[in-house]
């Protein structure tokens, strides 16, 4: 069973994604897990890696999976009890203030089943013994600003781009010069500061 939600935005400000690949593979009551968390941007890559690992692991029984990436959460129990795999697998990626991640569990059942609670415990730690091997890093969020300008004050507000980390992304010239920016979002608000400073209020924000 699937269950998808929205990502909560009141999560910390700070997110974190992988910078690497990390691994588990153990043996429970005679069922072999062997898990991954890696980088993932979206579902359809998520897709595309779940259907790898199925053709890899011919002999499994389950490729359980959970997915947190795009602001949207995804967790499959792939023929589990319903809440036992996927469920619990992506609880472990949201403790840990994860974004942009895909943690897959691929179960071959070895004849003694576990019960939900010996199910629950064991994707959860596929998950935990993974990540305790991958590197993490913090995701750098962006933030997209237009603005219009004299052309008098062009070359100033170019100048302030690279103290502030700032990219243009493109510019317009008409009766006012239209510049499309892109910088960290930590810097955005300092940036927009300095600027109306610089220009007493001429440029204008949308």
């Amino acid at each position: 069973m699937e269950h998808a939600t929205a990502h909560d935005p009141k999560r910390a400000a700070v997110s974190l994604t992988l910078a690497s690949c990390g691994h588990s593979d153990f043996t429970l009551r005679k069922s072999r897990f062997v898990g991954c968390v890696q980088p993932m941007a979206d579902r359809p890559g998520a897709l595309v890696r779940v259907a790898e690992l199925r053709a890899l692991h011919p002999g499994a029984t389950h490729v359980c999976w959970a997915l947190l990436a795009g602001g949207h959460s995804a967790a499959v129990d792939d023929g589990e009890p319903s809440g036992t795999a996927g469920r619990p697998m992506l609880e472990v990626l949201r403790h840990h203030d994860l974004e942009g991640v895909l943690a897959t569990a691929v179960r071959t059942f070895g004849g003694v089943k576990l019960g939900a609670g010996g199910l629950v415990r064991a994707y959860t730690d596929c998950v935990v013994q993974a990540l305790s091997n991958a590197t993490t890093t913090p995701i750098q969020r962006l933030a997209h600003l237009q603005c219009s300008l004299p052309y008098a004050l062009e070359g100033a507000v170019r100048r302030e781009l690279a103290a502030h980390h700032a990219a243009l992304v493109s510019v317009e010239h008409g009766s006012l010069v239209q510049m499309e920016l892109e910088l960290p979002e930590i810097n955005a608000l300092a940036f927009q500061q300095a600027l109306t400073d610089l220009s007493s209020g001429a440029i204008g924000w949308t």
